[in-house]
């Protein structure tokens, strides 16, 4: 039997992040920080492809819970700003898979070292314990997040 008040203190604190994360201030905090001028709606497709260079409309869609069609609008943008590029596939030149540019490169370090400082800041006065166990911690609750859905909510054994 779980402890309901931990439960819900759980919940309240997941709540109270995705609302910080969520929040359009965040963003412009973190893009003022990084001295990046960019549609905040763009950013967090340009930090995925980082992550799994190159993708499709599709995959990348799916993976930032957004439309298909915003999101092949928002990577044409990013193009047209030189942050990324969209060859066509050789086998179907109708898939044209995202793939990162030097200039988003460049634009990708600059979050990342503002994202790392603005976080530290926030964690300075945490013990290298809490410093360390939090993200496992996080990764494990989000593993189990993934496998529930994968499963089309039902609970694992």
């Amino acid at each position: 039997m779980h402890d309901t008040h931990i439960l819900d203190a759980i919940t309240s604190a997941l709540i109270d992040l995705t609302g910080c994360l969520n929040s359009p201030r965040q963003d412009d905090v973190l893009l003022n920080e990084a001295g990046v001028s960019l549609d905040r709606a763009l950013f967090p497709l340009l930090v995925r492809l980082q992550a799994c260079n190159p993708m499709s409309v599709g995959e990348l869609a799916e993976q930032a819970g957004r439309d298909p069609s915003t999101v092949s609008r928002q990577l044409a943008k990013l193009e047209q700003l030189g942050l990324i590029s969209r060859p066509g596939a050789q086998d179907d030149k109708r898939v044209r898979a995202a793939t990162i540019t030097p200039a988003g490169i460049r634009t990708l370090a600059a979050i990342t070292a503002a994202r790392r400082k603005l976080l530290g800041d926030l964690i300075k006065d945490w013990s290298a314990e809490e410093r360390e166990l939090f993200p496992a911690l996080v990764q494990r609750l989000a593993d189990a997040m993934k496998k529930g859905m994968s499963t089309d909510g039902q609970q694992g054994s």
